[in-house]
């Protein structure tokens, strides 16, 4: 499954919230070396109740708006 997402990195809290057919995730974690990608893996991973190791990031590495693949197990 691949999902739309925002990032909105250096948030004061941390959640997922779906919006039409996109996702808003806001992380805590400031976007340097990667850390917000790590926290949006995370974050998406235990929202979607999955490993960490089955959600990707396929696009937007260094952008707010990217596709992320959830992959099967």
């Amino acid at each position: 499954m691949k999902i739309n997402v925002k990032v909105m990195p250096h948030s004061m809290r941390e959640e997922v919230v779906k919006q039409g057919d996109d996702y808003v995730v806001r992380v805590k974690a400031m976007p340097q070396e990667g850390k917000a990608n790590e926290a949006v893996i995370a974050l998406v991973a235990a929202h979607f109740k999955v490993p960490k190791s089955v959600v990707q990031i396929v696009t937007g590495l260094t952008s707010r708006n990217k596709i992320i693949e959830i992959r099967a197990r």
